[in-house]
């Protein structure tokens, strides 16, 4: 737990990937790092995005080229850094009567391929029906599309493997904490705070990084503050059913509305749709897709594709809320996603600053910017670090993540490939903290749910955080796409007799 009158350089609230990006930035510099996150790293927004490492074409129709242009370079050093997470992924973009003309589209395309670093990523090319096999997914009436480069990602393991890199670097990560309240003392934030087991704890900060997300106003608040602009609460929802088509591509379709959607080839078996804009101003701890939004996800898709998706037919469902800074936009689709900064820094005061926006392709440059802000704040002039730095478990040769997965399944011959697969792109080299030296599958333990034993479950506890069921089925692995209620009890019941065996001074209690 975090000692009564613990002094931080840094306490960052929010364990989304913001705040676990500004983490590991800042552990890195060597500054002394709390953060602290009231649920489950990623269980808001960073899990719940169209989970992809892109550009933003559609930014470029909005002006917003600095915004593409960053996180079209943060692309490649991304796939870089975290190889068996983030994946080269190519798109189709069909050209359809009453849209964006054709000549449109190539010149935003153009732009796309040369306003950013490009150098491993194929370049865009024109297809047509009569010769390329990727339109035999669309109507017949589209004949023309264009293809182009971007990357998926698994969003919430970028969070867990970006806090992972921050505690190896000396940085606290607790979760299950609360910010109840933060009083400036001169050059000092006292922060009280409260776990979940109703434990209560005072730590003090050089400065105050506000990463909350959409609770950015009220941890503001909470601090005695208020943002000179309040957020902009903006919802996004996706569904994802089992899969449309076959084929390795990814569509992105025009609206007539003058979005995109998205389908995008999902764990194998299934394709992620999504995703909306709708102004929300709930609960972000409630948030859901709503029906109506559901049912224009399905009816955007059934005008491009032959096998159209339906909405009882979805597997999962969910929506998150981004965090945007109001720029005054009319519709919620065009408001801006770069990031903005609310600095509170009194002379001779310790300094409180909240991230308004971001999108997940651009946290790493978020933090070093948010760094740049704060470091000489904290008579610090560490230099940047992460552009060349490796995730944990992304140092795989040539980044080649399925010669990588074949090797180890001939490394361990006695577990079904399928699940060796799995674990390889959740965790890449370190695969070999749950698999160890084992000569038999019952040496992993207890099979608790398909494909899950109790060995990688002791080490989602141990090493990742992990605390309840859904922790472990839906951001640490997707298996919750697979098993049944009964198998996510018993995985839930698992965890339960675990947590009552950890002591006090537990992994996810840690100072």
């Amino acid at each position: 737990m975090p000692g009564n009158g613990a002094v931080y350089d840094l306490v960052v609230v929010g364990g989304g990937v913001n705040g676990v990006g500004i983490a590991r930035d800042a552990a890195g510099r060597g500054l002394s790092v709390l953060l602290i996150e009231r649920s489950d790293l990623a269980g808001a927004t960073s899990s719940a995005s169209s989970k992809l490492i892109h550009g933003g074409l559609r930014y470029l129709e909005h002006s917003e080229f600095r915004l593409v242009h960053e996180s079209l370079s943060e692309r490649e050093v991304l796939w870089a850094a975290a190889p068996h997470i983030v994946h080269p992924l190519r798109f189709v973009l069909p050209v359809s009567s009453g849209m964006r003309p054709a000549w449109m589209l190539r010149a935003g395309l153009f732009l796309y391929d040369h306003i950013g670093s490009r150098s491993s990523l194929p370049s865009t090319r024109t297809l047509r029906r009569a010769r390329d096999l990727a339109l035999t997914p669309l109507h017949e009436h589209i004949r023309v599309a264009f293809e182009y480069s971007d990357c998926s990602v698994d969003d919430a393991r970028l969070v867990i493997l970006n806090a992972i890199d921050a505690q190896e670097r000396s940085a606290r990560i607790l979760t299950g904490w609360t910010l109840v309240r933060a009083r400036r003392e001169s050059t000092l934030w006292r922060i009280d705070l409260e776990a979940r087991h109703g434990d209560v704890q005072r730590v003090c900060a050089r400065a105050l990084i506000n990463a909350a997300g959409p609770w950015v106003e009220s941890v503001l608040k909470r601090a005695g503050l208020s943002p000179h602009r309040a957020p902009r609460l903006v919802k996004g929802s996706h569904m994802v059913v089992p899969r449309l088509y076959q084929g390795t591509y990814a569509y992105t379709l025009q609206s007539s509305d003058g979005r995109v959607i998205f389908t995008i080839p999902y764990q194998d078996e299934f394709t992620l749709i999504g995703t909306t804009d709708e102004p929300y101003d709930g609960d972000p701890a409630e948030v859901c897709p709503s029906v109506k939004e559901l049912d224009y996800l399905s009816r955007s898709v059934a005008q491009y594709l032959r096998a159209a998706p339906k909405v009882e037919h979805a597997v999962w469902r969910y929506a998150g809320v981004r965090p945007l800074y109001d720029d005054g936009s009319v519709s919620a689709s065009t408001v801006t996603r770069d990031y903005v900064f609310d600095l509170d820094a009194p002379e001779n005061q310790a300094p409180i600053l909240s991230v308004f926006g971001g999108k997940l392709t651009t946290y790493r440059r978020l933090a070093e910017h948010v760094l740049e802000q704060l470091l000489p704040r904290l008579g610090y002039a560490a230099r940047s670090w992460t552009a060349a730095a490796i995730l944990p478990g992304g140092d795989i040769p040539g980044r080649d993540i399925d010669r990588f997965a074949l090797e180890q399944a001939a490394r361990y011959p006695l577990a079904p490939y399928p699940m060796i697969r799995r674990m390889c792109r959740a965790y890449g080299t370190r695969i070999e903290r749950i698999m160890g030296s084992i000569r038999a599958t019952a040496d992993l333990g207890v099979q608790v749910a398909p494909g899950l034993y109790e060995a990688e479950l002791q080490y989602l506890i141990d090493a990742e955080w992990a605390w309840q069921a859904e922790d472990v089925l839906w951001r640490r692995t997707k298996l919750g796409l697979y098993v049944d209620p009964a198998d996510a009890q018993r995985v839930e019941e698992w965890l339960s007799n675990a947590r009552l065996r950890l002591p006090r001074a537990a992994p996810w209690m840690r100072p």
